[in-house]
């Protein structure tokens, strides 16, 4: 195989949904895309990141991808055979597209090397198949952190030298520190006696809204604050009747889903994201210290990469709302404590999260995968 300075590069997402996932891919394609690459993505008509991809223009193709189904595999093996010789590789994301492109892979006459991104914590099972999709269909495998990297390779046996660790990248030009008084009055936040508490997140049971309302119903009473909740998504009703059971409907603003994520995130003296399921490292927990904004999280999936306990931020158990109580208590009433993380989340950022990092980390899991079917041959 011969290789190419300028990579030809397939995304594709069965995912129909939004959130931190999607927003890497356009990000990273778009990056993609201004270095000289060729870059395409593949994903289901219904879904959010193909209206999102299309105002970015990059190239968008709709198939019926989302469901494990024979129509599907179908889809992807006609499309897949019309267009094979004009890529390098495929970047898969999810489960489904993952199994359609390396099923359909098989039966073409010059398979593409697949790299697949895995995104969140989620174990892998240990069956004969999964092991094939992922020791034999995939060349490369790329982690959001390296807690994950680890996690596949003591649990599933995978090679480390075959997958590689790439945090998602910050772009710095929009994520930075502002100023605090005017991102509140353009927002229209209370600057007067109230501290900000903020969460950026899909509305999901287990981005843990719920605990950090129940935390904050403990420590209810002592400094006035007021919470921020930035993002839409399924659990949106059970949240409201959460808030209203708890008294709590004059201290929580639910303002959507917004795309000047920067200029809230400025407008909060603390961010919080007490998540209990399968994560990477949440962007919304990077782009908040980029802002110089400091954490409270849990040690879910890669998120303790980022969030240093103790240093730009506070780690509290799972579900654990005494500790989370306790935690914003203790950033709440101390200035200097919630400056210093601040400022620590901040320079951790810059030296950790930059976009052109991942970027150029990107280009050489591709390239490791392109010489990977080289030596092969």
């Amino acid at each position: 195989m011969k290789m190419r300075n300028n990579l030809r590069i397939l995304h594709t997402e069965s995912s129909c949904g939004w959130g931190g996932q999607e927003i890497r891919i356009l990000n990273e394609a778009a990056g993609f895309i201004a270095r000289g690459h060729q870059v395409e993505l593949v994903c289901s008509p219904d879904s959010e990141i193909a209206s999102a991809a299309e105002r970015l223009n990059i190239p968008v193709h709709k198939l019926p991808i989302e469901k494990k189904t024979l129509s599907a595999l179908r889809a992807m093996r006609k499309w897949l055979s019309n267009n094979q010789f004009r890529f390098d590789l495929i970047n898969t994301h999810s489960s489904t597209d993952s199994w359609l492109c390396a099923l359909a892979n098989l039966t073409l006459s010059a398979s593409l090397p697949i790299v697949r991104t895995r995104h969140v914590s989620t174990p892998v099972n240990s069956s004969f198949t999964t092991k094939w999709l992922y020791r034999s269909a995939t060349k490369h495998i790329v982690t959001t952190g390296e807690r994950l990297r680890q996690q596949l390779a003591k649990q599933n046996g995978f090679i480390l030298k075959r997958m590689t660790s790439i945090p998602t990248g910050v772009d710095f030009k929009v994520f930075h520190p502002l100023e605090k008084s005017e991102c509140r009055h353009k927002l229209g936040i209370s600057d007067v006696g109230q501290f900000t508490i903020g969460i950026v997140a899909t509305l999901r049971s287990w981005k843990g809204h719920t605990d950090l309302f129940d935390a904050l119903a403990i420590i209810n009473g002592g400094i006035p604050w007021q919470l921020v909740i930035v993002g839409d998504g399924p659990y949106e009703e059970t949240l409201h009747k959460k808030v209203t059971s708890l008294n709590l409907e004059g201290q929580i603003k639910f303002v959507g889903r917004q795309s000047n994520v920067a200029e809230w995130l400025n407008t909060f003296d603390l961010f919080c994201l007490p998540s209990y399921g399968e994560e990477g490292v949440p962007q919304s927990i990077m782009q908040a210290m980029s802002c110089g904004v400091p954490v409270i999280s849990t040690p879910i999936g890669s998120i303790s990469e980022a969030v240093l306990d103790g240093e730009t931020g506070i780690l509290v158990p799972a579900r654990d709302t005494a500790r989370l109580a306790d935690a914003l208590y203790k950033l709440m009433n101390d200035d200097g404590l919630r400056e210093r993380m601040g400022q620590a989340s901040l320079k951790y950022a810059r030296q950790t999260f930059d976009m052109n990092v991942m970027l150029d980390k990107m280009e050489h899991a591709f390239y490791q995968a392109l010489v990977g079917v080289k030596n092969d041959e």
